[in-house]
């Protein structure tokens, strides 16, 4: 049976999940039906077979670090078989390293950043501050990449990133553009240390150019997710099936990629 690791995971505690994918809706303008919590999404991965989840939320505010953080932390040591955990940092924190280093003490493996949700564009300072402590940590980091109402995430700045820091696993979400995939893929991709999900773009991508852009990355470089609770895996999963692709790029895709840069198994 194939193996699958849904590499693109938001979780909440049940008390904020409601409030927090009404404003992921609000900020998409997208309907939901998921309900943001980890019983949800342990219910919606069942249906397609998910073995391995990366779970992982975003502070939209310095003093949320700490708290998203040890919740992330605490939902993998009750189900270390079935999650890894990235943290989150804010650029604005007064202690950046201080925050990674709890972080990797918690025992999380990366860390996921959304620039357009915390309001800070990849190639400024305070995007290369985190980078350092993120470089010499020597973990990955998934970053949202791509919005065409904002110049926080688009390939003019993500490339000064991944230029400045070579030697950080970078995967940038959404086919490392979301909504502009095309120009991102024919900017960015070749970059040595950059993969890619394709959470939230199958959807909107008709099967020739989602393969086509597949193969522009390399199969070896690209994750599948579902950006839950956005996206439900089995309409996400009959999107993949769709894509004309060999049986050893699926197996890529749904679980090598993900298990060989997360050190799963």
């Amino acid at each position: 049976m194939q193996k699958i690791i849904n590499a693109h995971c938001h979780i909440y505690p049940e008390k904020i999940a409601n409030k927090a994918v009404l404003g992921i809706r609000d900020f998409y303008d997208l309907n939901m039906s998921l309900d943001g919590t980890v019983e949800g999404l342990l219910r919606d991965g069942g249906k397609v077979g998910v073995t391995h989840y990366l779970i992982h939320s975003v502070a939209t505010t310095p003093k949320q670090v700490e708290s998203i953080n040890e919740f992330i932390a605490d939902t993998v040591k009750e189900r270390p078989d079935l999650f890894t955990g990235f943290g989150t940092l804010h650029p604005d924190s007064d202690d950046i390293q201080g925050d990674f280093d709890y972080l990797i003490e918690l025992g999380l493996k990366g860390v996921k950043l959304h620039p357009d949700f915390q309001r800070f564009a990849m190639n400024e300072e305070r995007a290369f501050k985190i980078g350092e402590v993120v470089r010499d940590g020597k973990v990955p980091m998934l970053v949202h990449c791509g919005d065409f109402r904002y110049n926080y995430s688009n390939p003019e700045q993500i490339k000064p990133f991944l230029d400045e820091f070579p030697e950080i696993p970078f995967i940038g979400a959404h086919f490392a553009g979301w909504s502009i995939w095309e120009e991102a893929t024919e900017k960015l991709a070749g970059t040595p240390n950059l993969y890619v999900d394709l959470c939230s773009s199958l959807y909107d991508l008709s099967p020739e150019t989602a393969v086509k852009l597949i193969h522009t990355y390399g199969s070896d470089r690209v994750l599948w997710g579902t950006d839950y609770p956005m996206w439900e895996s089995v309409s996400e999963m009959e999107y993949f099936n769709k894509l004309d692709l060999t049986d050893s790029e699926r197996s890529q895709i749904l679980y090598e990629n993900a298990a060989k840069l997360l050190n799963i198994d």
